[in-house]
């Protein structure tokens, strides 16, 4: 596999899109190394990517996507800040909080931590700097907090675990919400400390009069976790039901309630969510042609005995699972990660008892940490990009996030019924 190694890193430095280098990469191995298969392996390749993007769950994706495109485009993300800041405004530490708080709620529309990063990012950033804040911080600060909205029904990353796995995507949306509340909570406390040191970022206490005028902008907003997350816990709606739903809802909003939307931008809205859910797609078929590769070639069989054991215990697979999730986040795409290594892990979960939706949980948070972190972070190239600030920068006040969210794995792997209860409730 060295060839494939270096093509795939060779290829990432260069700055070709990760889809690209991954079928690249495997396309050039199975050339190289297969020379007489390679013509009917790559037939074999085009049908495992097509079988990747086929099972009905995935139709949610596009609409959740949607949903997302026109509240960004639109003053819904807006309004959701304002009435937010008006309530924590004036604490220390107020604006970040606000941050975190923004993005947890933006993750209940749009599932997406890039997508997060562009809405809310985009908007407080500049509060941040204003009220003293270094650039660092806010870049950090904004990352991070979009993994939040990988924890946060819709999650696209649930959405394509419970594909790879067959599990129940309705029952991994209820597990991610405590989590991610704890987490908000946890990047708060430290936002209030940090801000109360440093002593900067506090604002004028908002009057009652602001305040009620911040709630009756903003509160509409509120109606996407109500659908999205009420829908399916009360039995009215199924995960795609519910994404065609938050396309209504977003249209309802946008059009009729805050009259943001104008034709041109509508179309924008459509054509930017063809251009992204492409991607997705994409990634999740290069995912399941790679995962199909791998065990063609029989490396997992050759790798995974040694390293589980005959009679692993339900602790040693999860720590073993988690730790490959949060190495292997760092450096791919989080949804081609979850597409190659769920199915080659099931086994050992099937055999070692571990509950499907804690473990879908915990793999999910570590997609959103890699998301986040050093070197291939997706978010990170993104805040790049939208920000246009260099690599270091964006980085450089990433460690105090990324210790309390492997924090926050360890809390969850110690006490489950932190991310079972609301499914147990359900059941």
């Amino acid at each position: 596999m060295t060839l494939f190694g270096t093509s795939l890193i060779s290829m990432l430095l260069t700055g070709f899109p990760f889809m690209v280098t991954l079928l690249g990469s495997l396309i050039l191995y199975l050339f190289f190394h297969m020379p007489e298969l390679a013509p009917k392996l790559m037939m074999i390749m085009v049908q495992q990517v097509i079988t990747g993007i086929t099972p009905p769950a995935l139709v949610c994706v596009p609409m959740f996507i949607l949903s997302a495109s026109l509240i960004t485009s639109g003053q819904s993300a807006m309004k959701l800040i304002q009435m937010i800041k008006a309530f924590v405004g004036h604490l220390p530490g107020g604006l970040p909080i606000t941050t975190n708080a923004s993005c947890t709620l933006f993750g209940a529309v749009s599932g997406s931590t890039q997508a997060t990063v562009a809405a809310i990012g985009g908007t407080m950033r500049p509060m941040l700097l204003e009220a003293g804040y270094s650039s660092s911080f806010t870049l950090g600060l904004i990352i991070n907090s979009s993994d939040i909205a990988f924890l946060i029904p819709p999650s696209i990353g649930f959405i394509v675990y419970g594909v790879a796995t067959s599990t129940s995507i309705g029952m991994l949306f209820l597990a991610g919400v405590i989590p991610g509340l704890m987490i908000l909570a946890m990047f708060s406390t430290y936002c209030y400390v940090y801000s109360k040191v440093k002593k900067v970022g506090v604002l004028p206490k908002a009057s009652r009069a602001e305040r009620i005028r911040a709630v009756k902008d903003g509160i509409p907003v509120m109606g996407f976790p109500l659908i999205i997350i009420g829908g399916i816990y009360a039995g009215f709606l199924s995960p795609t039901e519910a994404a065609a739903a938050a396309v209504l809802y977003s249209l309802f909003l946008e059009l009729i309630v805050y009259k943001s939307l104008k034709f041109d931008t509508l179309i924008d809205a459509f054509l930017q969510t063809g251009v992204i859910t492409g991607v997705v797609f994409i990634l999740v078929g290069a995912g399941q042609a790679f995962s199909w590769v791998l065990g063609f070639m029989q490396i997992p069989q050759e790798i995974l005995p040694p390293l589980f054991g005959t009679d692993p215990s339900t602790l040693k697979v999860m720590l073993i699972i988690v730790g490959v999730y949060f190495v292997a986040c760092m450096f791919v795409d989080p949804i081609v990660a979850i597409f190659i290594f769920s199915p080659i892990f099931q086994p050992y979960v099937v055999a070692a008892g571990v509950n499907p939706i804690l473990l879908g949980t915990l793999v999910t948070l570590q997609a959103a940490i890699g998301s986040a972190t050093p070197p291939f972070g997706c978010d990170i190239f993104t805040a790049q990009l939208i920000f246009r600030r260099p690599y270091l920068e964006v980085i450089g006040h990433s460690l105090p996030f990324l210790l309390m969210l492997i924090l926050a794995t360890i809390i969850l792997m110690a006490f489950p019924g932190i991310a079972l209860f609301l499914p147990n409730l359900a059941m």
